[in-house]
């Protein structure tokens, strides 16, 4: 009897609204033909171009810069700072500073040798079960000038210090900085590599490794961006125990390590010198690149502008460079062009008279027969140019001086054989473990 009453009324209400007057400053839903699905994500794409586009002209409510002197400033922008950790995740407490050089007899601790530097396989505590992994070249004579390069996901530290193909010398940063006599560490970063499994629901997901790791981190607040940026804090850790009087340290990377190094400043003011090559530009369209650079509410408040007052009143180094090209169906890499970084360094520069931001005009390199060339383009590679008497330069800090590519000797890797791929596994394996504990 009760089902026949709620029949009836269900009729009733639909016979009645067939037959009832449209309710006034309303119409009949007539799209016969359209996909309502498709118009509500057009609608919701509007919304949050919308919102993104608004964000820019917003952000100043989130912040009170007082220009009255240096230590007032970074006063003042500490809150700032504090959210902006939180937002990437950098939140808990590292473990205590340490350097283990560790291998055994097919991979030796010491990697190889030159006449003026030793390049270490090392690792590093960084939180509870995840450490940091990579190479450090240290000069025989001793360091005033530490450096965490962060290379770019896809290029290894091998690549980077000349130990293995894959960059040209333009690119290999770490190397020369080795050769000037700068103590460098290169940490190994989570790769964009597809996942292997034998999970059905994994392998149709089509993930990468980073975002593999953002996806889990993501739910607990944490984030494969704010792990990578505590394991270059975990570096500068541990170069601070043995910082010497007037000693400089400095974080610099490219690409995907450009990011992880312009945030690691941000976050850290014992860090000297910040270099970004191939990132630092404009986010607005941050819909457009990979979802594994997400960080929820960041453009409310933050973009590469606003993160460079963060770095303020230190020093900030952005060099006109392509991008890693990468594309795939979740995004691609945004190439920051010269205009769209002279326009983001403008940005910075309204936002406060303090901020220091030196633009590097890049190179782009050519090997021709007889040797190196330079060919003057409007944007280039990172990391110095090649002129005709062969000198590269390299520009991370000032007085460093040059590098004469046409007597660069390459070092040879000891260790036989090396397999990259096992030192990511146990990267990408702490970082699952540690959010698993926090689940």
């Amino acid at each position: 009897m009760f089902f026949r009453h709620i029949i009836f009324a269900v009729v009733f209400l639909l016979v009645s609204a067939l037959h009832a007057e449209p309710l006034p400053n309303t119409s009949p839903l007539k799209w016969p033909e359209d996909d309502l699905s498709e118009r509500m994500m057009n609608g919701a794409h509007a919304f949050v171009e919308r919102q993104i586009e608004e964000s820019l002209g917003k952000r100043k409510g989130h912040w009170d810069y007082d220009l009255s002197s240096a230590e007032a400033y970074v006063k003042s922008i500490e809150p700032n700072r504090a959210r902006f950790r939180k937002m990437i995740g950098v939140v808990d407490e590292r473990m205590e500073p340490g350097l283990e050089f560790f291998g055994d007899d097919r991979s030796p601790a010491l990697v190889a040798e030159m006449d003026t530097f030793r390049i270490f396989q090392v690792r590093w505590p960084v939180l509870e079960g995840v450490f940091g992994e990579g190479l450090l070249a240290c000069p025989k004579k001793g360091a005033s000038k530490h450096v965490v390069y962060l290379p770019d996901a896809d290029q290894t530290p091998e690549q980077t210090l000349g130990l293995a193909p894959g960059l040209t010398a333009d690119m290999q940063m770490p190397l020369h900085l080795a050769m000037k006599g700068v103590e460098v560490l290169v940490p190994a970063l989570v790769n964009r590599s597809r996942l292997e499994t034998t999970d059905t629901r994994l392998k149709r997901s089509d993930q990468t490794h980073r975002e593999w790791v953002y996806r889990q981190a993501f739910h607990m607040g944490r984030h494969v961006i704010g792990y990578e940026v505590q394991t270059a804090l975990a570096a500068v850790d541990g170069f601070e125990t043995r910082r010497k009087s007037g000693g400089r340290i400095g974080v610099g990377g490219y690409g995907e390590g450009g990011l992880i190094a312009l945030y690691a400043g941000a976050c850290d003011t014992r860090i000297d010198t910040t270099y970004v090559g191939g990132y630092f530009g404009s986010r607005q369209k941050g819909w457009s690149e990979p979802i594994y650079r997400n960080v929820f509410g960041l453009l409310r408040e933050f973009g590469d502008a606003e993160i460079a007052t963060l770095i303020a009143p230190r020093e900030l180094r952005t060099e006109s460079s392509f991008a890693p090209e990468v594309e795939n169906h979740k995004g691609v890499n945004l190439d920051p062009r010269k205009p769209d970084m002279e326009r983001e360094i403008a940005r910075a520069n309204a936002l406060s008279p303090l901020v220091n931001i030196k633009f590097i005009e890049g190179g782009l390199v050519r090997a021709v027969a007889e040797g190196p060339k330079t060919l003057s383009l409007p944007d280039g590679t990172i990391t110095g140019v090649i002129n005709k008497h062969g000198l590269m330069g390299t520009r991370m800090f000032p007085l460093l001086g040059h590098v004469d590519v046409r007597r660069l000797k390459k070092p040879v890797d000891r260790r036989k054989p090396f397999d990259p791929a096992d030192r990511h596994a146990r990267v990408v394996k702490g970082m699952e473990n540690h959010v698993q504990n926090l689940v």
